[in-house]
């Protein structure tokens, strides 16, 4: 006789099916237990080998060294007036990246997009959608090339200032009987003159635009008052409000200028330089992993995030200028 057997349920597996698979830990965990054993193992490592006892550098112990002189500005070479120095090789290098950037998707527009046009739309949209929602019609259209070139300029000049460059001329290494610059990240923004050159183009502006829709200098004082204060108090209101809106230029300057400093800084901190100031190499390597978060972080938020707000911020203050309290 032959024997007959019901099909098996659904879901039930067959005889040899998942035999193979064994209870584990996926790749990435497995990756990520690996990564904190040696990280662990070079703390310990460190500490075996120097202790705890501080082994400053010759540079550190004597001063010469200092955290501050990675955005120290040693010019180069001069041109006339010009001090070339890497302040302005980073400025020259965004602009160039962005009037490139520019200009290769202008000719490459294509009625079906592919994916890199499907960004750049989204950012136009972005862009634009800042422009409309505080401008009205007319200034919209007049400064929205001024407002996406804007976000444009910051974002590349921010991103390039997490790219090692060798631009670092106090340390040199030799290379091929060659003295060249060492490798660093630098940020023009780190560097106050270039967020304050413009945010004060962005003052003018705004300052212009306030002074032609009030009609003139007296209209202009007077649209910083808001309506309906009365009495003993207009006066104080009104130096208050002046002085705000003086701080605009203030604003825009330092908090671009102060974000990407400090992210610089703690950048430089959390991957090494603090174990070089104390002298311990094992604080370095107890860092490290820090400062590689860190770093993410600035180059992927920070970096878009502040270009993001200064560009949002110069809208707002466009669209307030032709408006009264």
């Amino acid at each position: 006789m032959s024997a007959i057997t019901a099909p098996a349920p659904a879901g039930t597996p067959r005889p040899g099916e998942g035999s193979e698979r064994k209870p584990g830990a996926s790749r990435g965990k497995r990756v990520a237990l690996a990564l904190g054993g040696l990280w662990f193992a070079g703390i310990v490592f460190f500490i075996g080998v120097f202790g705890f006892k501080a082994h400053k550098a010759p540079a550190v112990a004597s001063g010469v060294f200092t955290p501050t002189n990675e955005f120290k500005l040693d010019t180069w070479f001069s041109v006339g007036p010009v001090n070339f120095n890497k302040g302005v090789l980073y400025v020259i290098l965004a602009a160039a990246i962005t009037l490139g950037l520019m200009f290769y998707v202008a000719h490459r527009l294509k009625e079906r997009p592919g994916r890199l046009q499907a960004a750049i739309e989204m950012f136009y949209g972005l862009t634009s959608g800042m422009a409309r929602e505080n401008l009205d019609e007319n200034l919209s259209r007049k400064y929205f090339p001024l407002i996406a070139t804007l976000f444009v300029f910051i974002l590349v000049s921010n991103l390039i200032g997490y790219i090692p460059l060798p631009v670092d001329s106090l340390d040199k290494f030799t290379l091929f009987g060659a003295h060249l610059p060492s490798f660093q990240i630098y940020a023009a923004d780190t560097n106050v003159a270039f967020p304050l050159i413009l945010a004060l183009m962005v003052f003018v502006l705004f300052s212009w635009e306030r002074l032609k829709a009030h009609h003139g200098p007296v209209g202009f004082l007077k649209s910083l008052m808001p309506a309906g204060i009365t009495g003993p108090i207009k006066p104080l209101i009104f130096v208050i409000e002046v002085l705000s809106y003086f701080l605009r230029l203030i604003s825009l300057t330092v908090r671009l200028w102060a974000n990407l400093l400090a992210g610089h800084m703690l950048i430089a901190f959390m991957g090494g330089e603090l174990g070089v100031l104390v002298g311990d190499p094992w604080v370095q390597w107890l860092l490290f992993p820090f400062g590689i978060a860190i770093y993410l972080f600035e180059a992927v938020l920070i970096a878009g995030l502040q270009a993001f707000i200064f560009s949002v911020l110069t809208a707002i203050y466009l669209g307030d200028a032709v408006t009264s309290h």
